[in-house]
């Protein structure tokens, strides 16, 4: 588990909590407009070490509500007993990933070692291929979707939205997909605008435009009967 970074302060992480972002090295994916290309594409040394991070929760307990371990791919890495000695103190724990691990993520959620999964969902599953970047398990994209929405109930399954690329037509794909996957309206969706920040991995994506407010809440209009909450994030 190679710990790259660490937010020490968030309160955008993690939904209504102040939280502690850590983010952990290594993705299976290879998404053009991943704007953490370093944590993706590059050979990383350790930044900080389990006990710098355990400590530092330790002081602050009184002050933060939550964890969020993210990356990268977290579930790639991620050690258990880490996240058993963040349950201990007493911290609630939001894991973000993009569904590839299902068999990784019971464990934690059977064990109660999470409380808050956000799934990234890239496209339909006929375009997965072209966003990742990557040979991609479709098989093991569905059964965390299916787990997500059986076993948690803090969750929500996100897009971040390429104008141009995820249009009403595709929206309506990764709905319709992920209704019938969970067997009904999911609890939550979240739209996400991309930025444009001049730090991306695929080239093609570096003269794309910040998705518009106008456009997501367009496609959130489109898609907000196939779930219970649709959220717009820019």
């Amino acid at each position: 588990m190679n710990i790259a970074g660490i937010q020490k302060v968030s309160l955008i992480d993690y939904p209504e909590k102040i939280a502690c972002t850590i983010f952990l090295h290594g993705c299976n994916f290879k998404c053009g407009f991943c704007h953490n290309p370093e944590l993706v594409l590059f050979e990383s040394e350790q930044k900080f070490s389990e006990q710098e991070v355990l400590d530092y929760l330790e002081l602050r307990k009184k002050y933060l509500d939550g964890v969020c371990i993210t990356g990268g791919e977290p579930l790639m890495t991620l050690d258990k007993n880490f996240l058993k000695k963040i349950k201990e103190m007493g911290y609630d724990i939001k894991i973000d990933t993009n569904g590839c691990f299902p068999e990784k993520l019971k464990e934690l959620i059977d064990e109660k070692l999470v409380d808050f999964v956000a799934m990234d969902i890239k496209a339909g599953k006929e375009n997965y291929r072209k966003i990742t970047d990557a040979e991609t398990d479709l098989e093991k994209i569905e059964k965390s979707i299916k787990l997500i929405s059986d076993k948690i109930w803090d969750y929500e399954f996100r897009t971040t939205v390429i104008e141009g690329f995820h249009d009403e037509n595709e929206m309506e794909k990764i709905s319709f997909w992920l209704k019938e996957i969970a067997g009904r309206k999911p609890r939550k969706f979240v739209l996400q605008g991309f930025k444009n920040q001049g730090k991306l991995i695929g080239e093609k994506y570096l003269n794309k435009k910040n998705s518009s407010k106008e456009y997501i809440y367009k496609l959130k209009d489109k898609i907000k009967n196939y779930f219970e909450n649709v959220e717009v994030r820019v």
